[in-house]
């Protein structure tokens, strides 16, 4: 820091603020944030101490996210620029940070929610959705609000949580403003459609109309960001190196990959996932043409994008996994009773679609005469795979790392396999490059005091991201305690990256690890049994401040790592299970736990 600076009129918080968004920009970025800024002061100065006539006159419209991996809260951002841009009042929320019994004098709200697990809240939303529909929940005839949700048609629940806020509201006297919209992985283009009919009809509500330009928006003489790569642009990163993680005998095949995002741009915060377009296995789509009996040199559009339909397969189709709404379009395809008998009881259907694929379909229920555009009108776009980034770019700098477990398995007298991790696993050669983007998370993420200690829980996979915090704090010389809870199978050869956590634990860097093999004693031990075993020291360091992070298996791993947690603090604090429950709910709201779990 300039020692000749004036003094900061900044608060803590503000500085805080700026320094955290400070070290995610890089030069470009920051020339940019520069310009910005210079030209927002050089209109608010024009504006003068006068309001301006292109104030909005409506009422504030308040954004609430409800997001487990930055997808919801990535959306709300867009939402909240482009009303800006429209001269609209708004404020955007983390729905951890929403005070509930504002909910009274709220006139305006949008809610956008992903959906957790079986169609749960995601942990940032738990508060909020619990209020609703708990018996505090007020009358809210004044409120005008909207809903946007985000969920994978695959399971059984999907949209869920944005559903429930969705009927909740409108139970309690409030009125849409816009229809909610139920996304699938493929998100984009329904969510601007929706963004763009909430602004529409706010914009209408307005005073005289659409309004002119913010006030806030920056001269045109700024010059705005350069195209950055994202999700919809992304880049195409070079293979480094791969290397398989397990040793010999293993029943698993987990690889450590690089790849190379020299000269992107980009950057990333450990904690943020790599998103990854991959291909399809190219020996399944040929069993899938031959099944169909077409040509995969037929052309088909695909978004106004004309290509053949082998390619439409390989690269841009969803084909492993069903949906039900594929299987109900095909039940129409095909007028089988049989199939359409199965549509109509969806939590039969999702049974069934368990472990069944496009072949499958095909082939239980194959429709004659069956053409290629039709197939591929009736196809699930194939959506990005996101990895959880196990590097610092403080330590390895133009290269992301990545911990992918390569997904095969028999069923139905079938081979069957991953898309994404065998592609990466398998198929990439050096010679390659992978399409990619950074999905950034904001609610996993390394305290911003280097002092705090952190105790982080990853089995299996599960451990990239504490590899990259690792990384982060020793090439940050930070000084917090570190403490970690790994589980695999066996100890001689699934304990990943294994030298360099035995590294990091002689240097003193890491201060604690317990690791727990499940096929290496007469009895299975997991990661939890190790959590409850260790609960003194754990609660310890819990009533000290520290953070707990979770990466790893939904479905079974994180609910049984959340009731051990559960266990140590009601045993060790003396609490009663509900009381432990709620200490653990104030940690997520504070932060203070936070999982990445899929």
């Amino acid at each position: 820091m300039n020692a000749s600076l004036p003094p900061s009129p900044l608060s803590d918080a503000q500085r805080q603020q700026i320094d955290a968004l400070a070290r995610e920009l890089n030069e470009q970025q920051l020339d940019w944030v520069q310009g910005y800024l210079a030209g927002y002061r050089a209109a608010q100065q024009s504006a003068g101490a006068a309001p301006s006539a292109t104030q909005p006159q409506g009422a504030k419209l308040t954004v609430l996210f409800g997001s487990q991996t930055g997808n919801a809260e990535t959306l709300a951002e867009r939402l909240t620029e482009q009303a800006r841009a429209k001269g609209l009042e708004v404020e955007c929320l983390d729905m951890n940070d929403f005070p509930v019994r504002r909910l009274k004098k709220e006139q305006r709200l949008a809610i956008i929610s992903s959906t957790h697990g079986e169609g749960d809240p995601p942990d940032n939303a738990l508060g909020l959705h619990e209020y609703l529909h708990g018996r505090k929940a007020p009358k809210l005839p004044q409120l005008q609000y909207a809903v946007l949700s985000l969920g994978d048609s695959s399971y059984e629940h999907f949209c869920q949580t944005g559903i429930d806020f969705d009927e909740r509201l409108a139970a309690l006297g409030g009125k849409r403003l816009t229809k909610r919209v139920d996304c699938d992985v493929d998100f984009d283009e329904p969510a601007d459609q929706w963004i763009t009919a909430l602004l529409d009809q706010l914009s209408s509500e307005q005073p005289g109309g659409e309004p002119g330009p913010s006030p806030t928006t920056p001269p045109a003489s700024v010059s705005q960001p350069q195209s950055q790569y994202d999700r919809k642009h992304p880049f195409s990163a070079p293979l480094l190196d791969r290397v398989r993680l397990n040793g010999r005998g293993s029943g698993k095949s987990v690889h450590h990959i690089e790849l190379s995002l020299e000269d992107s741009g980009l950057s990333y915060t450990p904690g943020d996932s790599l998103g990854v377009y991959a291909q399809n296995d190219p020996r399944l789509v040929e069993q899938l043409l031959a099944q169909a009996g077409l040509d995969g040199e037929q052309i088909v559009t695909l978004k106004d994008e004309s290509l053949t339909l082998a390619q439409a397969l390989q690269h841009h189709l969803e084909l492993t996994r069903l949906t039900p709404p594929t299987v109900q379009q095909w039940a129409k395809l095909s007028e089988s009773s049989e199939l359409h008998t199965l549509t109509e009881n969806k939590r039969e259907l999702i049974q069934w679609l368990h472990g069944r694929d496009l072949l499958d379909l095909l082939q239980s229920f194959p429709i004659e005469g069956l053409d290629a555009q039709t197939l591929v009108d009736h196809l699930r776009r194939l959506p990005p795979r996101l990895y959880s980034i196990a590097s610092s770019q403080a330590a390895v700098e133009d290269e992301v790392h990545l911990t992918v477990a390569a997904v095969r398995y028999e069923q139905r007298e079938r081979e069957r396999e991953g898309v994404g991790s065998t592609w990466l696993a398998d198929r990439l050669t050096l010679d390659d490059n992978a399409p990619v983007f950074i999905d950034r998370n904001k609610n996993f993420r390394l305290p911003e005091n280097g002092e705090t200690p952190i105790v982080m829980i990853g089995p299996g996979t599960g451990i990239a991201p504490f590899r990259a915090f690792m990384q982060e704090r020793e090439a940050l010389e930070q000084p917090g305690k570190n403490w970690l809870f790994f589980g695999d199978r066996r100890f001689r050869t699934d304990f990943l990256y294994q030298r360099e956590w035995l590294q990091w634990r002689k240097q003193g860097l890491l201060h604690r690890l317990d690791v727990a093999f499940s096929r290496d004693g007469p009895e299975k031990v997991y990661v939890q049994h190790r959590i409850r075993e260790a609960g003194g020291e754990l609660w310890r360091w819990l009533e000290e401040g520290a953070h707990v992070y979770v990466c790893g298996d939904a479905n079974a791993m994180a609910p049984d790592v959340h009731e051990a947690l559960i266990d140590v603090v009601a045993s060790q604090g003396h609490r009663s299970r509900e009381n432990a429950e709620q200490y653990l709910r104030e940690m997520t709201r504070d932060k203070r736990y936070q999982r990445d779990v899929y």
